[in-house]
């Protein structure tokens, strides 16, 4: 099996994996990065979503293989402590209801605002539709990222 160095929420990591080993099961399996969700397995649902390079790809569809050179940031590298822009405004809102699809909704909405500072609500919307919630709070996901815009400097 081949090997792979990986730059990982900013630390150097090293796994052994097959080369077509999709990124969302070398994160949690590997390396028990266990924040980044599996949803649907066919890049539908956005539960699974991280950032390569500062843009949002959905983890399960990606094989390791494609993504040596790149940059990984989790849900667990978004901020030590929970103190991200994005984070902070869901807390204020209390978006999450089950919680499951929040990890990729946030490196959506984070990735997203650091493209488009100043979005409306319609490029709020179509940024975020690529992510389910099962729970439906995509009115509160909306005013979060809002809030997040108003609360900060994102770029």
């Amino acid at each position: 099996m081949p090997s792979y160095s990986l730059k990982i929420n900013g630390k150097k990591r090293e796994v052994t994996a097959d080369s077509d080993t999709p990124l969302l099961w070398i994160l949690r399996d590997e390396l028990n990065m266990v924040g980044t969700k599996y949803g649907c397995g066919i890049a539908q649902c956005g539960a699974c979503t991280v950032h390569l390079d500062d843009y949002a790809i959905k983890s399960c569809s990606i094989p390791i293989s494609s993504i040596e050179e790149a940059s990984i940031t989790t849900i667990e590298g978004l901020s030590e402590n929970g103190t991200h822009p994005v984070q902070k405004a869901w807390k204020e809102i209390d978006v999450a209801q089950c919680g499951y699809c929040q990890a990729g909704q946030i490196m959506t909405a984070s990735a997203f605002l650091k493209e488009n500072s100043t979005p409306s609500k319609e490029e709020i919307r179509e940024a975020m539709h690529g992510n389910i919630c099962r729970c439906a709070s995509y009115n509160r996901i909306e005013k979060a990222v809002e809030l997040a815009i108003k609360n900060s400097n994102l770029r």
